[in-house]
C-alpha cells in the first residue's frame, strides 16, 4: 500500500501562484498512474489532473484548470507535483493527491485507489 502526504498548501491572492507536492512511500510510486482531485465546502470531489506512472508521462486535466495548471512527477524522488498558477478565488478547496493501479486512469474518483490527507488552498479575491 503506498502512503501519500500533501504539502504545500496556503492562502495566496486571486492571480498568484502555488505549487503542491505529493510524496509517497513505498517502492512501486514509478508504476502508479497518479491525480490530484480537489472538494470544496459542500461539494463532491472534483478531478483536477492526472499522469502516467512515466516520469514525462502522458497528463490530462480538467476543463477548469487546463492552461493554468500543470501536473507533473519525479519518480526519482517518488513525489508529485501540481504547479497551479492565475489563482482563482473558484480553486479555493482541499486538495488531495491519489494513486491508481489502472495504467492510465480516467476522471472518476472510483479509478483510483489510495489517498493522501488533502492541503487546503485558498485564494482571496
Amino acid at each position: 500500500q503506498v502512503q501519500l502526504v500533501e504539502s504545500g498548501g496556503g492562502l495566496v491572492q486571486a492571480g498568484g501562484s502555488l505549487r503542491l507536492s505529493c510524496t509517497a512511500s513505498g517502492r512501486t510510486f514509478s508504476s502508479l498512474a497518479m491525480g490530484w482531485f480537489r472538494q470544496a465546502p459542500g461539494k463532491e470531489r472534483e478531478f483536477v489532473a492526472a499522469i502516467s506512472w512515466r516520469t514525462g508521462g502522458i497528463a490530462f486535466y480538467a476543463d477548469s484548470v487546463k492552461g493554468r495548471f500543470t501536473i507533473s512527477r519525479d519518480n526519482a524522488k517518488n513525489t508529485l507535483y501540481l504547479q497551479m498558477n492565475t489563482l482563482k478565488p473558484e480553486d479555493t478547496a482541499v486538495y488531495y493527491c491519489a494513486n491508481s493501479y489502472r495504467r492510465r486512469p480516467g476522471a472518476d474518483p472510483n479509478e483510483f485507489d489510495g489517498w493522501g490527507q488533502g492541503t487546503q488552498v485558498t485564494v482571496s479575491s
